[in-house]
């Protein structure tokens, strides 16, 4: 009965997202192109900004030439960079407040997904002064446009710039949660290869896995469209082709692009047709444990795909063709087992490891309780998972070295 009410929910919500207000970001793309932004925020009538990012970012010295860029047109900026890895409640409160003191009229995300969650979150508040961050937990709680939003993707991963979604942490609770809401879809989304060049290897492996999670979750739900598969499709093609490069030769421009492009198309595609509970687990043990998304993802993705069972035959042997891995005289069964292996192989030609360390086994059941309520009944899997199978994934991803 209750995987019944699961996909009523499912359909009633895919239907009704056909007539809600989807936007695409307007894109500025290409080698440099980070260096067309501020005339561009100078043309909207912009005259003062908040960017939110990142120490790590400060730090490199990333955002000097749009710093430059900006003074030369006039635009006042304040830049709060204290933005954690899992962005934090108190993050979007501070952010806030600096936006509200200095008269800021939009929003520039300079980061990673954490950067960009946190503007998202922050052009929430800004947008409903009247609520709290936790009450807009959920589907369509802001409904109200918020301030101009230019995201600058400094990895290639999360989507974020192409999302209707910001994953916020509650520092007091250690509760990860989304909301989700097309008000949040950036404005502007700045894909400028330079900036990525210098990742280190293992942002640029984890971030490309958490983009390939997002592009096959999306492909194996049942709320795909022949839009959003067509994106996951064209996403999946660029990562199998580009992450290792991107990985063991981080100046290639092209690879770099490339990345930067699947990540968008998977973003485009999981926003409208969601994700699963690979992102479910992950949440979970990002808001518990701190652990970066990407990196979660990447471990708990060929676990998952393999407990789906049959469920995920057609779709991932679909997949398994589309990148070439597949024998014609191959089954689906095959043809999915090799895709699933495939990922293995890049998780371990990019130093990825195939569990997690550091989950205590006292902390499992609160996560699987976190899990299965962020799942369902929103998240339309291919198969509907118990508290009972959450428990069992949880335990295989868990390094059973004592801890």
């Amino acid at each position: 009965m209750y995987k019944l009410y699961c996909r009523i929910y499912q359909n009633v919500l895919r239907g009704a997202s056909y007539f809600a207000p989807w936007r695409r970001p307007e894109l500025v793309e290409g080698k440099k192109s980070l260096n067309k932004l501020p005339k561009l925020i100078k043309n909207k009538g912009i005259n003062s900004v908040l960017i939110v990012t990142d120490k790590g970012i400060t730090s490199l010295g990333l955002m000097d030439g749009l710093l430059k860029g900006l003074k030369e047109v006039n635009i006042e900026f304040t830049v709060y960079d204290k933005t954690v890895p899992n962005p934090t409640i108190d993050n979007i409160e501070e952010a806030v407040e600096i936006f509200r003191v200095k008269n800021c009229e939009g929003i520039i995300a300079f980061g990673g997904g954490s950067s960009m969650d946190c503007a998202k979150g922050v052009g929430a508040r800004i947008a409903r002064p009247d609520k709290s961050i936790a009450s807009m937990k959920g589907i369509i709680k802001i409904r109200k446009n918020i301030p101009q939003l230019f995201a600058v993707p400094t990895t290639s991963g999360t989507g974020s710039e192409a999302t209707i979604a910001a994953v916020i942490t509650d520092n007091r609770t250690h509760e990860k949660y989304a909301i989700n809401d097309m008000a949040l879809i950036p404005h502007y989304a700045v894909l400028d290869p330079m900036i990525t060049v210098g990742l280190p290897p293992h942002i640029t492996s984890t971030t490309g896995m958490d983009a390939l999670t997002h592009a096959v979750e999306a492909y194996i739900g049942k709320s795909n469209t022949e839009e959003t598969k067509e994106l996951s499709k064209n996403a999946v093609k660029l990562i199998f082709a580009n992450i290792y490069e991107a990985y063991s030769k981080g100046e290639n421009l092209e690879a770099r692009e490339n990345m930067q492009k699947a990540s968008y198309y998977a973003g485009l595609s999981f926003t409208r047709a969601y994700v699963g509970y690979v992102h479910a687990i992950a949440h979970s043990l990002g808001g518990v444990y701190g652990i970066p998304h990407g990196l979660a993802n990447a471990v708990i993705l060929p676990y998952v795909l393999e407990y789906y069972g049959d469920s995920v035959y057609k779709p991932l042997a679909e997949l398994s063709d589309l990148v070439g891995i597949a024998d014609l005289k191959d089954t689906r069964e095959e043809k999915t087992k090799k895709f699933i292996q495939s990922i293995k192989d890049l998780n371990k030609k990019m130093e990825i490891p195939t569990q997690i360390s550091g989950i205590r086994e006292s902390d499992i059941p609160l996560m699987v309780e976190r899990a299965f309520k962020e799942a369902n009944p929103l998240y339309p899997v291919p198969r509907i998972l118990s508290k009972k199978d959450l428990l069992n994934i949880f335990n295989m991803i868990k390094d059973h070295v004592e801890q």
